[in-house]
């Protein structure tokens, strides 16, 4: 009897605790499922005015357009820069590339250690984060940088890696709408890879949408931009084939889709150019039923106009999964508990792309863009290889030659003002530059002090040469050497910079009176700054100038010689230019070819272009503006086979 009971109690305890493992299991997973899966899908080169779900009628994007329908659509979202690896570098940091100063497209300069991808963080909460496949973050020692962000970073990367019952952070890069696609790459390359994947019924015939107002309305013209709607087409496409595989595997239900373009469409005055139609992108957030308490806005096709950036990424990912965000990381969190309060306004950038050197900053509180153009004397189509040897371009070039343009098709080769001010809601196109208008007085003032606050507060590594950039990164990073008073005295450099793009005598004479100044960086905004003048009132001060060209600091003898060669055609100058131009230095180089690319008369540097060219160990840029100049001259033809 006695053996009867210890064998029934043996079997209860036994079978309370296989009852309270099976609770134990069910609460594990409970508590696992508490975090969501994250699907991340980001498309090349798309601006929302090409999008069906935007109020583009003539796009077809119907997988992109449910989930808008289905999840929260954002028409205030913007890319920190207007080219790739600037913006994937905001994007994988969280930091504005002008602290780090990555905001050069595809240089390699270093960064803090403490500043790493955020998905390690994700890691750090159970999760399985992957990558397919770009990576392109801008910055030094990037296998080893994208090694500590990602488990697995690869065209084979996906959800599908990680362990049973696992959290996943998935990113997918969705390249068809790339500009190699809607521009730069032949017709015929364009036929075998975009129009060779879709169906008849898939296509967009060539009279089938409307043009934008800033290219002409031509048959050839239409040819060329009906790649943008199909190239968008097989995007969304490709984005539906994801999606089912997501379905398939039962996943939907818990995870929450991220849907965005890395900045403004991949044609001739969006990408790479600091004005609404270079940084504003389409932006999506699907919820599935057990997430969408964590959205603020709502779900089924709320619409929102709240204003969002690339920067804001990185610390809402880290919160969301559990996470502490970092200190460095200043952007909003826009979900959870842990959300930040809405911002009035934001601050973009753009600075060189490929070889084609900028600066702009741009405030835009979602209705207006104000834009200051740092190096106005370059035109918004300013020459950058990668858009010289797309046919859209030479057929807006030649339409340019033959006077077929108007006036604000004309402009585009204009050089710009120092101020761009737009309002979004009534001008989409960005036709009607507001800066000189009385009535919007107020709001350009408002802009410009928001502007200049946020410049200052940054301390931009950017208002120092890229010359110096890959200076300081040879022992160094910008982040840190920007907070440095005494080798970036940052007010007075911005106070110099400020002068550049404005006209008149006292500016000239103000610019001219620092180039005695004796800090570096100042002496070379008061250079930048003089070679925005009108020739005619430079002659007044051509002995200073003249004299600069013997100035120390390299970026400022280049920029120097520029202005007196152009200005008061010295031989002297010629002469400097040619060797700056064949300088071991790639960021001296650029500067000197890129000067040329812009002089009336270009036949002294023909030989030394074409010698430059054939130099070894020139990189990508310095050979890009080699093919470019030679290529304004009809000595080589501006087609794919001559991109680099």
């Amino acid at each position: 009897m006695k053996i009867a009971i210890n064998n029934m109690l043996e079997r209860y305890i036994v079978a309370i605790a296989v009852l309270l493992g099976v609770i134990g299991i069910v609460s594990t997973n409970a508590h696992a499922q508490q975090k969501p899966n994250i699907l991340w899908l980001t498309i090349e080169d798309t601006s929302p005015q090409f999008v069906g779900c935007y109020g583009n009628k003539d796009a077809r994007t119907p997988v992109i357009d449910k989930l808008a329908e289905e999840g929260v659509r954002f028409t205030n979202a913007f890319s920190t820069g207007t080219v790739c690896s600037p913006s994937r570098s905001a994007i994988i940091t969280g930091v504005h590339t002008f602290k780090m100063g990555t905001g050069h497209h595809r240089s390699n300069y270093q960064i803090p250690d403490f500043i790493k991808g955020f998905p390690y963080f994700l890691q750090q909460q159970g999760y399985y984060v992957s990558n397919s496949y770009k990576t392109d973050y801008n910055v030094a020692n990037m296998k080893q940088f994208t090694a500590e962000a990602w488990n697995e970073s690869s065209g084979k990367a996906g959800w599908w890696n990680r362990k049973p019952g696992q959290p996943f952070f998935a990113v997918f890069n969705f390249n068809d709408s790339h500009q190699s696609r809607t521009m730069s790459n032949s017709y015929e390359w364009y036929e075998k890879y975009v129009l060779s994947n879709l169906s008849q019924e898939e296509k967009i015939s060539e009279d089938a949408f409307e043009m934008p107002p800033f290219y002409k309305d031509s048959p050839e013209m239409r040819k060329d931009f009906a790649r943008v709607y199909n190239s968008i087409k097989l995007t969304d496409k490709r984005i539906g084939e994801l999606l089912d595989k997501l379905d398939k595997d039962n996943l939907r239900d818990s995870t929450i889709i991220f849907f965005y373009a890395d900045h403004g469409e991949g044609i001739p005055r969006a990408k790479t150019n600091g004005i609404n139609l270079g940084y504003r992108v389409p932006f999506v957030i699907w919820f599935p039923e057990m997430y969408k308490h964590l959205s603020p806005w709502g779900t089924a096709g709320v619409v929102t106009d709240e204003l969002i950036d690339f920067k804001d990424l990185a610390p809402t990912l880290v919160s969301l999964t559990g996470g502490e965000v970092p200190e460095y990381m200043t952007g909003r969190v826009l979900l959870g508990e842990n959300r930040s309060p809405e911002a009035d306004h934001l601050i973009l950038s753009t600075d060189r792309a490929d070889n084609g050197p900028d600066l702009v900053r741009t405030i835009t509180n979602g209705r207006f863009v104000y834009s200051r153009n740092f190096m106005p004397y370059m035109p918004q189509m300013r020459y950058i290889r990668y858009l010289e040897i797309a046919d859209i371009t030479k057929e807006m070039r030649s339409d340019l030659k033959k006077g077929n343009l108007d006036e604000f098709q004309k402009s585009l080769f204009d050089e710009r003002p120092a101020e761009y001010l737009f309002d979004i809601e009534s001008d989409m196109w960005e036709r009607r530059n507001l800066v000189n208008d009385p009535e919007y007085k107020s709001v350009l003032k408002k802009m410009r002090k928001q502007l200049d606050d946020e410049i200052l507060l940054a301390k931009d590594a950017h208002f120092m040469p890229e010359y110096e950039l890959g200076l300081i990164s040879e022992t160094g990073n910008a982040y840190e050497f920007r907070l440095d008073k005494s080798n970036y005295p940052f007010e007075k450099i911005y106070a110099a910079a400020s002068l550049s793009g404005k006209r008149g005598d006292e500016t000239i004479r103000r610019q001219n009176s620092l180039l005695k100044n004796e800090n570096k960086f100042i002496r070379y905004w008061a250079i930048v700054g003089l070679r925005s003048q009108k020739k005619e009132s430079l002659l007044k001060y051509k002995k200073e100038i003249i004299s600069a060209m013997d100035d120390p600091y390299l970026p400022v003898a280049v920029m120097a010689s520029s202005i007196a060669y152009q200005c008061f055609d010295s031989k002297a100058a010629e002469q400097k230019l040619v060797s700056f131009a064949k300088h071991d230095n790639m960021d001296i180089a650029l500067l000197a070819i890129n000067e040329m690319l812009y002089f009336d008369n270009k036949e002294p540097f023909v030989e030394t272009i074409e010698n430059v060219y054939k130099l070894p160990e020139r990189n990508f840029n310095v050979k890009g503006a080699c093919l470019d100049f030679l290529g304004i001259l009809g000595k080589v033809p501006n087609t794919p086979d001559y991109g680099s």
